[in-house]
């Protein structure tokens, strides 16, 4: 015949769109036409097709007026994903291979040009989104790939290595022919049981490890400051193990993302990833764009820790590009052409010393004049600094604690106590404390009236936004469910104030 339709998916951001591969064969002047939005990797598969074909000894029809349509056409398409669905066409439609057999399977691999497939990006988002949508279609990929999308429960995957492979599967005729390279894969996640850093490396600290205890239980958002060495960094490294294991929802999530980026192992299947970009990153970076819009690295931490060492350092659009991701747990990115949302519900941890030359709070002479402390400061806005509840000083460590303290509480511990108030926590209202919004902080944040007293009276001396008394509120409530209290005392909304003091040396 002499047009075939195959079908493939586009990815934008995590959707996996549909595209049917039409290719269509006629008589006149030979060429090779490749329509349908594409980018300039997509249109370079003419080439790669052509060679493969050519080195795998099969017909590439040379005396043909070839033209490939991706449709949808208004769709964008990149990457070298459509190579094994455009040479599967041009051989169906030249007759090399069934077309009616390739009804229900579904294609994308990179050919190179002796016919071996690579892998692509995106696999897993594109069989969760076969999966979401309730489709029983078969994924062809190649290796990697395959494995990725695998992982998703219930799909039907098929791992190829080479173009004759897949070839093999469909000729003319009532039975496929054995191929070492075609193996359908067993779709389920593996049980690996992702390995941390151990919280019991850091010595002292007291203070700092209860914050963060605090912050694993409710999903809270925390600032670190203190001089260079004191053990910042060394902390934020260690609060992943402290998080409860990722649900298999929660893992494909967090797999699916770093797949798109090109960035999944299956060595990291439900480990909670901890990002840590350098202080040079732009504000692209950090919460994504691109054309096609692509995931920063707040949508890469999702289900994770987002860790932002020197604070201040960061550009200050960057920083600024946080805010709503920290309340919403999600970003969207506009473009004149396209938009594209990507999920961000990562915990946030930032780290920051008190003055430019880092010498403030550490016992050593600082530098520093207070206008420099002030402008250094000051890189911190306020609506940013509200959307963080924990702020926690991290001294230096004298020497001799150093040398000589034990070693603290190991991590399996601690992350004990954390699961177990954050299973109260979500048996009561079905979500973690710091998700808490409107009306379930009346309902399940309630105060007695002699810790709504003290509330009201440092949030009046202290200045508080509304932003941060219900912050300090939820954090309450997270202290309360450590302590096994089902009400918040005036003691739990002691501790929540505390930890909403005013950066190091500020007035």
């Amino acid at each position: 015949m002499s047009l075939c339709l195959v079908q493939s998916r586009a990815l934008l951001g995590l959707q996996a769109a549909a595209v049917t591969v039409e290719v269509h064969l006629a008589n006149g002047l030979p060429s090779f036409t490749l329509v349908g939005l594409a980018d300039t990797e997509v249109k370079e598969s003419r080439e790669r097709v052509r060679s493969a074909l050519l080195t795998c000894g099969l017909e590439f029809p040379h005396n043909k007026r070839i033209t490939v349509n991706l449709a949808p056409a208004d769709l964008p398409k990149d990457s070298g994903r459509f190579d094994l669905p455009i040479a599967m066409g041009i051989l169906a439609a030249s007759g090399q291979v069934d077309a009616a057999r390739l009804a229900g399977f579904e294609f994308a691999g990179e050919l190179s040009l002796s016919g071996e497939l690579r892998p692509v990006r995106g696999a897993l988002a594109i069989s969760l989104a076969l999966q979401a949508s309730g489709e029983s279609t078969r994924l062809v990929l190649p290796t990697q790939s395959a494995e990725e999308a695998a992982l998703v429960p219930g799909a039907e995957v098929y791992r190829v290595k080479h173009l004759l492979d897949v070839v093999a599967q469909f000729l003319p005729g009532d039975a496929a022919v054995a191929s070492e390279g075609w193996t359908r894969l067993a779709s389920a996640p593996p049980a690996a049981q992702p390995t941390y850093a151990d919280l019991a490396d850091v010595k002292g600290q007291a203070s700092a490890r209860r914050a963060l205890e605090i912050a694993a239980a409710g999903g809270h958002s925390v600032l670190l400051m203190g001089p260079p060495g004191s053990g910042k960094s060394m902390l934020a490294h260690r609060f992943a193990g402290l998080l409860p294991p990722m649900t298999v929802t929660e893992a494909l999530e967090s797999a699916a993302i770093a797949s798109l980026a090109g960035q999944f192992s299956i060595a990291q299947w439900s480990a909670r990833p901890t990002l840590s970009p350098h202080h040079s990153a732009s504000a692209v970076a950090l919460v994504g764009g691109g054309s096609p819009p692509r995931p920063g690295e707040i949508s890469l931490a999702h289900h994770g820790v987002l860790f932002l060492d020197e604070l201040p350092e960061f550009p200050r659009a960057a920083l600024e590009a946080l805010r709503e991701p920290l309340e919403t747990g999600h970003i969207t990115i506009a473009r004149a052409a396209r938009r594209a949302s990507f999920p961000a519900r990562f915990q946030f941890i930032g780290a920051c010393n008190g003055c430019p030359c880092g010498n403030l709070g550490s016992g050593q002479a600082c530098r520093c004049t207070p206008e420099q402390i002030a402008r250094y400061q000051g890189k911190l806005s306020g609506p940013l600094l509200d959307r963080i509840d924990l702020h926690i000083e991290v001294p230096a460590m004298p020497v001799d604690d150093l040398l000589h303290a034990p070693a603290g509480e190991a991590t399996a511990v601690v992350r004990q106590r954390c699961a177990v108030a954050r299973e109260v926590a979500i048996g009561r209202q079905g979500k973690p404390n710091n998700a808490l919004q409107g009306e379930e902080i009346d309902m399940h944040a309630a105060l007695d009236e002699g810790a709504a007293k003290f509330l009201r009276t440092a949030a009046s001396r202290l200045g508080w936004s509304a932003r941060s008394t219900h912050r300090a509120l939820k954090v309450a409530r997270t202290i309360a469910d450590l302590s096994s209290s089902g009400a918040i005392g005036v003691s739990h909304v002691a501790e929540a104030v505390q930890y909403r003091r005013t950066l190091i040396g500020a007035k």
